[in-house]
C-alpha cells in the first residue's frame, strides 16, 4: 500500500489484481472519495481530479470541505516514555512538541 498527496489531502493506494488497476481513496476524511486508473501517471491525474472535484462540489453546495487533519495530536504514553521524550527534546534544545514533530516527520 502506498500514498499520494495533493492540496493537503492524502490518498491510500492499493492494487487490484482482479481489476488490473490501481484503486485510491482519500484518507483522513469522512466523505468517501475514490478513484482508479491503470497506470501511475493516470492515477495521479485521477487523484488530483478527485480532490479538485471534491473542493468544487463543496463550494457549489455551500459546504466547507473536510480537512484531513488539524495538526493537533493528543497522545497518552507511559511516564517513562514521556520522561525520555522530555530528555531528548531538552538535549536537542527544542520543545517536546517540536522534538516529537521532527521524530514523527522522519518516521516511515
Amino acid at each position: 500500500m502506498s500514498t499520494m498527496t495533493f492540496k493537503g489531502y492524502a490518498a491510500k493506494i492499493e492494487y487490484s489484481d482482479e481489476d488490473a488497476c490501481f484503486i485510491g481513496h482519500i484518507a483522513g476524511i469522512k466523505d468517501v472519495i475514490g478513484f482508479h486508473a491503470e497506470t501511475v501517471k493516470e492515477l495521479r491525474a485521477a487523484f488530483e481530479e478527485a480532490v479538485d472535484d471534491y473542493l468544487a462540489t463543496c463550494e457549489r453546495v455551500g459546504r466547507a470541505p473536510q480537512k484531513p487533519y488539524s495538526g493537533k495530536l493528543m497522545l497518552r504514553v507511559p511516564p517513562e516514555v514521556h520522561a525520555r521524550a522530555a530528555m531528548m527534546a531538552q538535549a536537542h534544545g527544542v520543545s517536546i512538541n517540536q522534538w516529537a514533530s521532527d521524530v514523527l516527520a522522519h518516521a516511515s
